[in-house]
């Protein structure tokens, strides 16, 4: 599984802010995967409690400039899986960034946007043949995703759309500088709102968790399909 991946996701293509692949090793045998968007104790307990070997999340441990010492909270989650023989494996950027896999292209799919595509880098995007408005962009976004978003914006016309899922909200800047109308981003900083208004592009954040829950989903079908196992998305409620 983690070969499968690797070859999949190609994660040393990316210069991350934590290891990508496989943070805690359990049992070797595999026959039930949990996913979820990140590794915190809530997540833990559940999917022990489900009886995973593997538990693949999005956003995993040993991030850069964390201190290292496995005490407190961390040393809780990692005892909590090394008590269980269950297996961490977790994968940041390149899910985020993968054609078929990652969180913007199924984001994308997930609010009708099938022809969508790479704008640069990180930043995913779709001109539309027929014009929306920003509410029914907003109004989409909530059917799709359950989360209404904050929306910043003078509610015009949109016909060139641009996101990027989780923290991505800096990226407002360049969206408007590749000519977008509006911009998708998971959470919102107060900049942001400034951002918006002086550039002239309506802004909408739908949630760092809420639009990051599909890249795993899709990851955790896929190794069930080829290996054979069971794979369970266990969505651990976060509003921000």
């Amino acid at each position: 599984i983690v070969t499968y991946c690797a070859t999949r996701l190609d994660p040393d293509a990316f210069d991350d802010y934590c290891p990508n692949g496989l943070q805690v090793e359990g049992r070797a045998d595999v026959r039930r995967i949990v996913s979820g968007v990140t590794a915190s104790q809530a997540l833990l307990d559940a999917a022990i409690a489900d009886a995973a070997d593997l538990i693949l999340v999005h956003h995993g441990y040993f991030w850069r400039g964390e201190a290292a010492p496995l005490v407190g909270m961390k040393g809780r989650r990692i005892r909590s899986l090394v008590r269980a023989d269950a297996s961490l494996l977790a994968y940041h950027l390149p899910l985020d960034a993968h054609p078929e896999l990652g969180n913007n292209r199924q984001l994308g799919r997930r609010l009708g946007f099938g022809q969508a595509g790479v704008l640069d880098g990180l930043l995913w995007g779709v001109e539309l043949a027929e014009p929306i408005s920003t509410a029914a962009l907003s109004a989409r976004i909530d059917a799709a995703l359950h989360r209404t978003p904050l929306v910043i914006g003078e509610g015009t016309q949109l016909h060139r759309i641009a996101w990027c899922t989780g923290a991505a909200q800096g990226l407002i800047e360049q969206a408007a500088e590749l000519g977008c109308d509006a911009f998708i981003s998971g959470e919102v900083s107060e900049q942001t709102v400034h951002q918006a208004r002086e550039l002239g592009i309506d802004y909408l954040a739908a949630g760092h968790h809420a639009t990051e829950r599909y890249g795993v989903q899709a990851l955790g079908d896929e190794l069930a399909g080829r290996f054979d196992v069971s794979h369970r998305f266990i969505d651990i409620d976060n509003p921000v």
